[in-house]
């Protein structure tokens, strides 16, 4: 598009948008997992123009108000400088079932591929397997994506899909297997079909214990009371270790990284807790 078009309209700006959806990344790049990086380098070798640096912008001032990712289709919701939110479509060639099967046949074969993805990590090198195959686990070209917007911008990609990729990159970085469910395979199918090609990853289904019947006695049912012993009560090395390990909310709408918050507030109520705990402290 020629360069008069961009000097000869001043650039809109967007409407507040209230409970948008804010890319944790606050400067610099997008992504921290190689898989995220590589999703980010894709889109950028496109040369698509400068909309992905205001896309940039508008992923991390929340103007993206809902993202929803299906088999192939990601649709999503941008608040621009109209009252009516923007609807963004992001479109992606699906691998074929048969495909899909050839690969996965493919991964269950090295073992480090199979492990990986069952505990669902994306293992390096993955990408070789979709080369052998002559397919592709991320976009070739921009040809590959289809993407619309309703906003009124000639450009394709405009501001608004470029945030809703941005977003993607992030999400990523949470669950790779969206990665895949793009290209038309979701995690459940994934599984299964790793599963299916070998079983020395399959987790066996534990046997269920024999009921035994309730004793009539009530003493003999609650027994003795019994003193225990907490051994030292210290505070925990790693703070907000459990909601470290269920992990960040998807899409997350908050001011700040939710996992930094929990982190800060278990530092500062561990050692009130301990004195309280102790007898120290009264509640």
């Amino acid at each position: 598009m020629a360069s008069w078009y961009y000097n000869f309209f001043e650039p809109s700006r967007p409407r507040e948008a209230k409970g948008g959806i804010k890319a944790q990344s606050r400067r610099g790049a997008f992504g921290k997992s190689w898989w995220a990086k590589r999703w980010i380098e894709v889109l950028e070798s496109f040369n698509i123009g400068a909309r992905l640096g205001r896309g940039r912008s508008y992923a991390r001032q929340g103007q993206v108000l809902s993202v929803d990712i299906k088999e192939g289709v990601v649709s999503a919701s941008v608040q621009g400088s109209r009252s009516r939110p923007y609807k963004v479509t992001i479109k992606t060639k699906v691998i074929s079932d048969r495909d899909w099967k050839k690969l996965t046949k493919c991964f269950s074969e090295q073992a480090i591929f199979a492990a990986k993805l069952l505990a669902g990590e994306m293992p390096a090198y993955i990408e070789d397997a979709f080369y052998k195959l002559n397919l592709s686990l991320f976009p070739k070209s921009h040809r590959d994506l289809e993407t619309d917007c309703s906003c009124p911008d000639w450009s394709n990609p405009c501001k608004h899909i470029a945030a809703v990729y941005y977003l993607l990159a992030e999400e990523f970085d949470r669950d790779p297997f969206l990665i895949f469910k793009l290209r038309g395979l979701d995690r459940k199918k994934l599984v299964k079909l790793i599963g299916g090609h070998t079983d020395e990853f399959a987790t066996p289904e534990p046997e269920k214990p024999k009921p035994e019947p309730l004793p009539l006695d009530v003493a003999a049912f609650w027994g003795k009371s019994q003193e225990y012993s907490f051994g030292d009560v210290c505070i925990p090395n790693i703070p907000a270790a459990l909601p470290k390990r269920l992990g960040n909310f998807s899409f997350w709408r908050g001011e700040e990284n939710f996992i930094e918050a929990m982190e800060r507030i278990y530092r500062n109520v561990s050692p009130f807790g301990l004195e309280v705990f102790l007898g120290e402290r009264d509640k």
